[in-house]
């Protein structure tokens, strides 16, 4: 059973970066699909990004695509987003998950993931 431990969050200013990183111990890792979740204050959690095992295929939620970049290193156990260009919108609770299946086209579906982290919080300011 894969854990997740998130870090990296933070406060950033408008048009500004951040990279947050999910630290994956346990079995199964680098066989399982894995996704960037995110909660804003008062909206449902939602995928934003996910990612499959070996990293050659990504998808992204219209709200970040372009400015957000996942990958993963399958050899450290690890799980990154890098964000760019933040907007005060991203302020956002970020969670990595582990997907239930690679197969399941509703990546964007907190019932899509079984393993979850403690999250990580972003706010950004203008």
């Amino acid at each position: 059973l894969v854990r997740l431990v998130e870090s990296g969050g933070g406060s950033a200013q408008t048009g500004g970066s951040l990279r947050l990183s999910c630290a994956a111990t346990g079995y199964g890792y680098s066989t399982t699909c894995m996704t960037w979740l995110r909660e804003i204050s008062g909206e449902p959690r939602e995928g934003v990004a996910t990612i499959d095992v070996d990293g050659g295929r990504t998808l992204y939620s219209d709200s970040v695509k372009g400015r957000f970049t996942i990958s993963r290193d399958n050899a450290k156990n690890l799980l990154y987003l890098q964000m760019n260009s933040l907007q005060v919108e991203d302020t956002a609770m970020y969670y990595c998950a582990a997907r239930r299946s690679c197969y399941d086209g509703s990546w964007r579906e907190p019932s899509s993931h079984n393993v979850w982290g403690y999250g990580t919080q972003v706010t950004v300011s203008s």
